[in-house]
């Protein structure tokens, strides 16, 4: 299927002089022949470091020209890219340098540099053309997970499984085209703004307007401005922009066709929040670093579908199943049915998928990759409705088990975020001496909430079973999230 980087080349043959890339933090535009040019420049000077193909070179830059240029240089060389956070401190940096043998940082930094390990600045200085190195099989990037339940491990991911990713995409009906202009401000270096996002628009030719930083006082001027089309986005900007004043959404969006949302659960409350405000639906997506990165898409289902993250994109199969591995459904709790999260008719799996886009293991080995068949389980539990849309309940390893009977977090969430003087809740499993495990609700008070552990654990008694109340209520300021708004829960478990 070729090389990522071609497609950069691709969009410079067709549309030599359109606009590419509008670095607002910057100030700086470029076209699709400027940005190639100097991705081209770039790669002359990574062979002049000494960059053969395959050395890992760490992308340590925030959401801007510069990641571009590094990433599509990078892969010209037919070395592999792997992103990191230009916020993650020392010790992260160290670890993911060391783990995947890198050679040289791409970074503003001079101080990112280590012995052995240089530290390389992007340059937009044009360059004469080069031919990518590899392509296909050839791993394109090491992407790291966040870590939400364990250890960061890093996601080998082809140029095949990102192209592939992206003619799947482009496959569903109201996605990105060459006339649109996407604002894209979440981070680059996480795989749902690499591929969606940057990737998706330079195949089609779209151009790219980039903010280092989500403020949506800024996001809402910028999209004014730049007369955005298409919002690539996660929950925690779009609870922002429902925060908003109708008549100021409603100006900063005027042009907007299109908001989408990924990465993490996104609430019916801010859908229709911002429904109500705007008129534009939050179409919601699914994915995984693993599956590089979307399998499923309202988008697909037609219509913005509250708690449901649609249905698989075109090449993309995903069946249901046992923890074993077989292809059925777990069934719920018979004694429970009438508490039971997800419908009476369904049964709760562990989702399964399969197709053209899936990674190739995890860095170094390849391993715990797709089985002989081809499918991957994700490690995450979901049911389909009765019109084969996708609801996701939680991960696997988030399951809190109490005297053997299974809580998902997301369902006492649900119950406790209920509550008006609740802003923000996480629910996770602490070991409990009698029932195994019990539930521990960690909650975030509203501003000026006068709230009680009494009055959360009084709530769940009367809308949850009993073993799926909290028996401990803790408060905090704020929750721990990942860069594009994850919950970590694991930090919540201590």
């Amino acid at each position: 299927m070729g090389n990522i980087a071609d497609l950069l080349a691709g969009a410079a043959a067709r549309w030599p002089d359109a606009g590419a890339l509008t670095d607002t933090t910057a100030g700086t535009a470029v076209t699709w022949a400027q940005l190639n040019s100097a991705v081209d420049g770039q790669v002359r000077k990574l062979a002049e470091h000494g960059v053969r193909p395959g050395d890992r070179i760490v992308l340590r830059l925030p959401t801007s020209a510069d990641f571009a240029i590094a990433l599509f240089a990078t892969a010209r060389a037919g070395a592999v890219a792997v992103p990191i956070s230009p916020l993650a401190p020392e010790p992260e940096l160290a670890t993911v340098v060391e783990h995947s043998g890198a050679r040289f940082v791409f970074s503003r930094s001079p101080g990112d540099a280590r012995p052995e390990v240089p530290v390389l600045t992007p340059s937009a200085e044009p360059g004469e053309p080069v031919d990518a190195i590899g392509g296909d099989e050839d791993i394109a990037v090491v992407s790291y997970t966040s870590g939400t339940t364990g250890p960061s491990r890093g996601v080998m991911l082809s140029h095949r499984a990102l192209l592939a990713n992206l003619e799947q995409v482009g496959a569903v009906p109201g996605t990105l085209g060459h006339l649109d202009r996407v604002f894209i401000a979440i981070p680059l270096f996480h795989v749902y703004g690499l591929g969606p996002g940057l990737l998706h628009a330079t195949s089609v030719g779209a151009t790219v307007v980039l903010a280092e930083r989500f403020d949506v006082v800024k996001a809402l001027e910028v999209c004014a401005a730049q007369r955005v089309t298409v919002i690539g986005g996660v929950p925690a900007m779009y609870a922002e922009f429902a925060r908003m004043p109708a008549h100021e959404l409603g100006e900063g969006l005027a042009t907007v066709r299109l908001l989408s949302s990924g990465a993490a659960p996104l609430h019916p409350k801010v859908l229709a929040t911002i429904r109500e405000k705007t008129g534009l639906a939050i179409f919601e997506g699914y994915g995984l670093t693993e599956t590089a990165p979307v399998v499923t898409s309202t988008l697909v289902t037609g219509y913005a579908k509250p708690g449901s993250v649609g249905r698989p994109v075109p090449g993309v199969e995903l069946r249901l199943v046992e923890s074993d591995g077989l292809a059925e459904p777990v069934p719920l709790d018979p004694d429970d049915l009438d508490d039971a999260f997800v419908e009476d008719d369904a049964g709760a799996g562990l989702v399964s998928v399969r197709g053209a886009n899936l990674f190739s293991g995890y860095w170094p080995e390849g391993a715990h990759g797709p089985d002989e068949e081809g499918w991957f389980r994700t490690g995450d539990v979901g049911y389909l409705d009765v019109d084969g849309d996708l609801h996701l309940v939680d991960r696997a390893n988030d399951l809190i088990i109490v005297n053997g009977f299974n809580v998902f977090p997301h369902e006492v969430e649900e119950v406790i975020v209920a509550l008006p003087e609740v802003a923000e809740v996480a629910v996770v499993g602490v070991i409990d001496e009698r029932s195994g495990e019990s539930v521990k609700a960690v909650v975030v008070p509203a501003p000026g909430a006068s709230l009680s552990e009494q009055q959360v654990v009084d709530h769940c008694a009367e809308k949850l079973a009993g073993y799926k109340v909290p028996r401990t209520v803790e408060f905090a300021e704020a929750l721990p999230h990942s860069a594009t708004g994850k919950l970590r829960r694991t930090r919540l478990r201590s």
